[in-house]
């Protein structure tokens, strides 16, 4: 009887406890069917979520161009193969959508994508093994051109599909790279997670970012279990916005022959750093900007310079910054050029140390002022600072060509120079351009308002911004007179003496001279501190530049350039590279430009062409070469087969023309220089180990014997006066070498 009770007991425990389950359970499923949600989880949004494919559909990032319309940089389109490998997305068709036969597949594809038929195999039985929808093929199924994809469809392969996705394209390679910059994909966080987006990361292309990178799309819709799109896929769509596109003030022909100059000197000289740019005076617009070492946007890899040199490398200017010192004076009302100055050294005091004129201290005797800056005379600048103008003065000179503030180009990176002006030393190299820094932006700039009737102009690199789908322009910049440090008389005087140094005599700037137009300009010669804090030592331990601009009565360009450390031949003037790129650029930019001559074109060439040459009768190129004035060797004989020069290039009288003959045999070389000597041996590929500088006195392949490729060549070189047997190299030679010498403060 007592077991009955218990058992009866128990079982109403049972069905309270199953009847308090149900009721919790059917409470439960009833509070889901009423609400639609689980845990504030709409089943209704899970569902229509899990079923809705939602995409970015990404906006064209914007073109950049040059002032003519030339594009610099775009989106070009490239596409990723991607295999479906699920066949739950082949259906219910009869033709497969799937890859049904993988090594098949594998086959077809692999001389398409350049890779061998396994890697492509392995990777589609890897996802068909774990079950994936899809599978890819790493960097060698990305960035395929219109043309591989094409190739690829025509071949109807069962499951493979493309993805479209745009790269940033520069199609001018090594272009203004400094100026442009470039763009990448970067992985940026979003609230669907993690997307790729191009992003600026130099440049313009950082700069404009915002601007050029537009606002992105969306499109959703919803899709059966096999990914395809439904009858009625309540599809909606936020159309994408396209970036504007940027027009820079860089003319594209300007910019093409000073990336070829400079490409040119880099190869001849192997300088440490070049660093350019033109610039119309009158509108403060750049037309043309480069540097050495530079990269290819497309593939920036071992970039050995990132900064832009023209505006982010503040350095010692030297004797350029003279141009700015004597408009001071000159602008102040204490300037007489015809006054006389005793030169060589000077010191004010006796807490000062002397300072001497770029000829080891010796001078001209007494000259007159504006002889003083024909000849690049430290002495003359420091008594106009220090004398005439006053420290305070010529302080407030200096800030008023805006050289104590960053001149706002509108690039990133900008990092200008610094005055310094705390002790009466510094208050005097200043003057000379030394110890105080400036960028070449900073110079050009204030020369502007020689240039332009004392009135100085800001300057820029971005023309106009401009809706790509309307062709409005939303922005357009133009000339902005931010400063008028001088008069226009005092403006014209400073032009006169920049022409003097160019044109007049004993003036420093000689080799700049052109046939058909007047050039004026400042030389400059900046010492470079070494390692210890110490200025370096040795005559190509310099940064040689020129600022100048033509045609010097009313003058349309302007520019700078500087080359630092050049590997100079002893008999090699320290101007040279640094001409040749003006000389070149300037010139030719000023025809371009059909800026009219202002003087009439001199009979005499400085540089010659060089006429085609390739495939000729040897010695018939010998004769037409040295009629024209070149000094030519031809290694061998029968036909060219290549030089050390090209068609079209333009070299000096006299230089060294090396002709390599189809039986090519071994040419006397004593007497050549490193540099000929280098020529020659990577003409004839040989194998080459150098012993010295200067010029050959001895090589183990005797001449006339026939040579080939790989063969060794061993060279002794000894400097002239080793040769000659001479030591009297003193300050008057180097003078004649150098031009301008170093500034000097002891």
């Amino acid at each position: 009887m007592r077991k009955n009770k218990t058992t009866h007991f128990m079982a109403g425990i049972l069905i309270i406890l199953f009847v308090g389950v149900f009721l919790v359970l059917a409470g439960r499923f009833m509070y889901i069917q009423a609400t639609g949600e689980i845990n504030n989880i709409s089943l209704e949004e899970w569902a229509d979520k899990k079923r809705t494919n939602t995409y970015s559909l990404s906006a064209e990032r914007g073109k950049i161009f040059d002032k003519n319309g030339m594009t610099l940089a775009y989106d070009m389109p490239t596409f990723r193969v991607i295999a479906i490998v699920d066949e739950a997305y082949s259906g219910n068709s009869e033709e497969p959508k799937h890859v049904n036969d993988p090594e098949k597949t594998a086959k077809m594809l692999a001389p398409l994508l350049d890779v061998d038929a396994s890697y492509i195999l392995e990777r589609l039985e890897n996802g068909i093994e774990n079950e994936k929808w899809q599978v890819e093929f790493g960097k060698e199924g990305r960035e395929l051109s219109q043309q591989e994809k094409d190739e690829i469809d025509a071949l109807d392969i069962p499951g493979i599909i493309f993805e479209k996705e745009p790269i940033r394209y520069y199609p001018n390679g090594m272009f203004a790279s400094h100026i442009i910059g470039f763009a990448r994909d970067t992985d940026i966080g979003t609230e669907d997670g993690i997307s790729k987006e191009i992003m600026g990361i130099a440049g313009m292309e950082k700069e404009m970012n915002d601007l050029l990178a537009g606002k992105d799309g969306r499109i959703s819709y919803q899709r059966d279990k096999y990914n395809k799109k439904l009858l009625d896929p309540n599809e909606v769509i936020t159309k994408p916005e396209d970036g504007d596109d940027v027009y820079l003030t860089i003319d594209q022909k300007i910019q093409t022959l000073l990336e070829d100059v400079l490409t040119q000197v880099e190869k001849d000289y192997n300088p440490k750093r070049i660093t350019a740019a033109v610039m119309n005076p009158k509108t403060g617009e750049i037309l043309a900007m480069s540097n050495r070492p530079s990269y290819n946007p497309n593939n920036p890899a071992n970039v050995e310079n990132w900064y832009n040199d023209v505006i982010s490398n503040p350095v010692e200017p030297g004797s350029t910054v003279k141009m700015f010192t004597w408009a001071a004076a000159i602008e102040e009302g204490v300037y007489n050029g015809s006054e006389g100055f005793k030169s060589g050294s000077y010191s004010p005091n006796e807490q000062v140390k002397k300072i001497h004129d770029h000829n080891g201290g010796r001078g001209w005797g007494t000259i007159s002022f504006d002889e003083g800056f024909r000849r690049s005379s430290n002495v003359a600048a420091a008594k106009l600072a220090w004398e005439k103008l006053g420290s305070e003065t010529y302080l407030k000179y200096l800030q008023a060509f805006d050289f104590d503030k960053p001149t706002g180009i509108d690039l990133p990176g900008e990092i200008p120079g610094q005055i310094l002006f705390d002790w009466p030393i510094e208050k005097i190299t200043t003057a000379f351009g030394q110890g105080s820094t400036l960028t070449p932006i900073q110079q050009m700039k204030a020369a502007t308002a020689i240039a332009n009737d004392g009135k100085m102009l800001q300057p820029y690199v971005i023309q106009k911004i401009v809706d790509p789908n309307t062709g409005d322009i939303i922005e357009e910049k133009s000339p902005n007179v931010v400063g008028k440090p001088i008069s226009k008389e005092t403006s014209e005087q400073v032009l006169n003496l920049l022409e003097s140094v160019v044109n007049g005599e004993n003036g420093t700037g000689k080799r700049y001279k052109l046939d058909d137009y007047t050039v004026g300009g400042k030389t400059g010669t900046a010492e470079i501190p070494g390692p210890d804090g110490t200025y370096m030592t040795g005559r190509e331990n310099y940064i040689f530049s020129f600022l100048g601009m033509a045609p010097i009565d009313d003058p349309q360009l302007m520019m700078y350039v500087s080359v630092q450390q050049p590997e100079l031949e002893p008999t090699e003037p320290a101007s040279l590279p640094v001409s040749f790129i003006f000389n070149n650029v300037m010139k030719n930019s000023l025809h371009y430009l059909n800026i009219d001559p202002d003087k009439e074109e001199n009979s005499s060439v400085e540089t010659i062409k060089v006429p085609n040459i390739i495939g000729n009768d040897s010695e018939a190129a010998k004769k037409e070469l040295t009629e024209k004035g070149l000094n030519v060797t031809v290694v061998g004989s029968g036909d060219v087969v290549s030089g050390n020069v090209e068609e079209g290039d333009e070299v000096l009288p006299n230089q060294r023309i090396i002709l390599v003959a189809d039986q090519p045999t071994m040419p006397n070389i004593i007497g050549w220089s490193k540099r000929e000597v280098m020529q020659l041996s990577d003409l004839l590929k040989f194998k080459m180990e150098v012993f010295g500088n200067g010029y050959v006195i001895t090589q183990n392949i005797k001449e006339g014997t026939p040579v080939k490729e790989n063969d060794y060549l061993g060279v002794e070189l000894l400097p002239p006066d080793e040769i000659n047997e001479e030591t009297n190299s003193n300050d008057e030679s180097r003078e004649d070498i150098s031009g301008e010498a170093e500034n000097e403060a002891e």
